[in-house]
């Protein structure tokens, strides 16, 4: 799974990639409309589209090969039944086989949590992109093909997507719901004494919560700082530092640009505060571009944090899944390039910024966190190939390659991911992951390196001596969960883990044993530790995958140690 560089999850990739959410497919006669009302209702479709369906089918409409079906002249949306088709998909989910443009599908879509007029909205958007076959969609058509699928009524399936119960806390805290969410969060950042936190969500809106209140307020909104004309904005990082400025990364897919589509990157930097303290006025501090990912594979820039050294950190995912070169000539048919899959270095006070890389091979390390001792770690998302997912120590100043796009957990140079893998440059030796003994978090069928595949670690956070004896000194990692079956029928991830690293036994590398700290989990895509607390940030509500439920935003868990730690 993959964090992808849009809005959304997330993203994750998936993470997104641009961080965040499940999607829609298909669809249905034609009905008449007159096409300045089309266009006007296709806009609307558009935003909806972004926030509920990109995750999976991408922001070209050409989904994930073999796993998510195109939209994009899709042959499913022309046939005679098309349009009632992809109302029942929206509205109840679609699961089983299916098969589009020629190549068969087998995965499950949930039903997405929107209102009659909303799909009729997002389908209009649908239906006159990418070569579809137009026309439009009105609410009263979507309510009576509902009035026939699994959920009769939009209420019934809101209802079916009620927040869970609240996890059981682990040994030694206490759980409370802090604050449900009316955005799609993605990140958190605090200035660590606990009174508020900082959510950003997918499309660039910052909320403020006050912890004693447990009441959110929008502080300012994506449109006012992101300049659309250089594409939708996927803003998949947030930090405050030590100065009250709140840093965002932005990712930006320009269509406009020749010879090839480019991914835009901006670094925002608050240049102000409210009379309350908060950051306002959000600023441009640097930017950069590459040829946007082949298909649907571009991550983007995601968490950006302020190390040790005083040094900026900022993370930079991977334009392809494993390396190959794609076949669209307007995405770049290279491969990886310099800026991408990679961890990036900045001087943050520098007025003319510069990347200086400090590691590579680092597919899509959605987080990363420093140790009590100044380790740095990082955790990433594997490929579609079933490989695992990786935590990485990262030794910056020695400047080493982890292995993607050529190698894969500690694979042996003969064992490809794919036929398309390319060989690795002559003398290129690689740091190999962490190794993880499990118990938990481990692959059954093999000496994992680290996490099973397709589980998409999230949030990643150090605990120190201050907490409760039996998790202090590790690391707690949240896994956003599978959004690929596993074959087996067993889903992934929505928990959170406790890492405790040592030093593996011949001194060149690591290792973790690994237990799961809290579960079940809407898939927890941040964490945040303030005030002497543990914050969790559900992206969304459901807590597996093979039940097909929706998507609608989640809320943040507060854990505090119990008295006497026990």
């Amino acid at each position: 799974m993959s964090f992808t560089g849009r809005p959304a999850p997330v993203p994750f990739a998936r993470l997104l990639p641009w961080v965040a959410l499940f999607c829609l497919t298909n669809g249905a006669t034609l009905w008449a409309a007159d096409p300045a009302d089309i266009a006007v209702q296709a806009k609307r479709g558009q935003s909806l589209f972004i926030a509920h369906c990109i995750i999976c089918h991408q922001v070209t409409g050409h989904g994930t090969p073999g796993v998510y079906p195109p939209l994009a002249g899709s042959d499913y949306l022309a046939r005679a039944d098309g349009r009632t088709g992809a109302i029942l998909a929206v509205v109840q989910g679609l699961g089983g086989n299916l098969k589009v443009n020629g190549q068969d599908y087998a995965n499950q879509m949930p039903a997405v949590v929107l209102d009659d007029p909303q799909v009729a909205d997002v389908l209009t958007f649908v239906f006159n992109s990418w070569g579809n076959p137009g026309g439009s969609f009105a609410a009263s058509d979507v309510k009576t093909i509902r009035a026939r699928s699994n959920f009769k009524t939009f209420a019934q399936l809101v209802e079916a997507n009620a927040y869970p119960p609240l996890p059981s806390a682990p040994a030694g805290f206490e759980v409370r719901e802090l604050v449900r969410l009316t955005d799609f969060g993605v990140r958190l950042a605090s200035d660590g004494r606990g009174e508020r936190l900082y959510v950003l969500g997918q499309n660039g809106n910052v909320w403020r919560v006050d912890v004693a209140t447990k009441k959110a307020t929008l502080l300012f909104t994506g449109d006012s700082y992101v300049d659309r004309s250089h594409g939708d904005p996927g803003t998949l990082g947030l930090f405050l530092d030590s100065h009250r400025r709140l840093w965002i990364t932005c990712n930006q897919r320009n269509g406009s640009t020749r010879p090839l589509v480019t991914n835009e990157v901006t670094i925002f930097r608050t240049a102000g505060a409210a009379p309350g303290g908060d950051p306002i006025s959000p600023k441009p501090w640097f930017r950069t571009a590459y040829p946007y990912g082949i298909g649907p594979y571009n991550h983007g820039v995601s968490q950006p944090a302020i190390g040790p050294d005083g040094r900026l950190y900022v993370s930079s995912g991977s334009r392809t899944d494993g390396g190959e070169k794609g076949s669209d000539e307007r995405l770049g048919r290279m491969g990886e390039v310099d800026l991408t899959s990679c961890l990036w270095r900045f001087d943050p006070e520098a007025s003319e910024p510069a990347i200086e890389v400090v590691a590579r091979g680092i597919r899509n390390a959605w987080s990363f966190a420093w140790d009590g001792a100044g380790n740095l770690f990082t955790v990433s998302n594997g490929p579609d190939a079933h490989a695992c997912e990786e935590m990485d120590w990262i030794q910056p100043e020695k400047h080493e390659h982890h292995g993607f796009p050529y190698q894969f957990e500690d694979w042996p140079a003969s064992k490809k991911a794919y036929p398309h893998t390319p060989a690795a440059p002559d003398g290129l030796a690689f740091s190999l992951p962490v190794r993880n003994v499990g118990p938990a978090g481990k692959p059954a069928d093999r000496d994992g390196r680290t996490f099973q595949p397709h589980s998409s670690p999230a949030g990643l956070v150090w605990l120190d001596d201050r907490w409760p004896e039996a998790w202090r000194g590790t690391f707690l990692m949240g896994r956003f969960g599978n959004l690929v079956t596993t074959g087996d029928g067993v889903d992934v991830g929505f928990d959170v883990l406790s890492l405790r690293l040592r030093r593996s036994a011949d001194g060149t590398g690591w290792e973790s044993e690994t237990r799961t700290f809290l579960a079940p989990l809407g898939r927890p895509i941040d964490l945040h530790v303030a005030g002497g607390r543990l914050y969790v940030l559900e992206y969304t509500r459901p807590t597996d995958f093979k039940t097909g439920r929706g998507w609608l935003p989640g809320r943040i868990l507060e854990l505090s140690p119990r008295r006497g730690g026990q």
